[in-house]
């Protein structure tokens, strides 16, 4: 199993209905090839986590990152994992504007700072603490599990 976080910028304003749209054939396309992640949204930033095998993980990233819907793309981490944090979701999303990360069990005071490069460029393994409060498995992973 494999697994990349990146952060990226949304290019434009996305409205409910194309948030939405991209979700459901993200969600479509994901369970064809076998990914599952989460995509966080906050203030037109994105945080994405993948998870698969390396190669279609590695060719969905770089499609990712060639998107023009996209800019300021930076990847967190890379590398094997033992476990998945999100096992059957295809795609899970949620929008940390809408209903902040205060209302989930785990939270810590770094949540609320933005999705962007400067926020986790210097300890992307913070990143792991966000998704974690999104993951349907009780117990975040331990370090050697990442």
């Amino acid at each position: 199993m494999f697994r990349i976080v990146y952060v990226s910028s949304a290019s434009k304003y996305f409205d409910v209905s194309e948030v939405e749209s991209m979700l459901d054939l993200a969600r479509e396309k994901n369970g064809r090839i076998g990914i599952t992640g989460m995509l966080l949204y906050k203030d037109g930033n994105f945080m994405q986590c993948l998870e698969g095998e390396e190669a279609i993980v590695t060719k969905l990233a770089n499609t990712i990152q060639n998107d023009p819907r996209h800019t300021g793309f930076l990847v967190l981490m890379r590398g094997p994992a033992d476990r998945r944090l999100f096992p059957n979701t295809p795609m899970g999303f949620h929008d940390l504007g809408a209903d902040p990360p205060t209302n989930h069990p785990g939270y810590t005071d770094f949540i609320d700072s933005p999705l962007t490069r400067s926020t986790f460029s210097l300890d992307p393994s913070r990143c792991i603490n966000l998704l974690s409060l999104f993951s349907p498995q009780s117990d975040p992973p331990s370090p050697a599990q990442l």
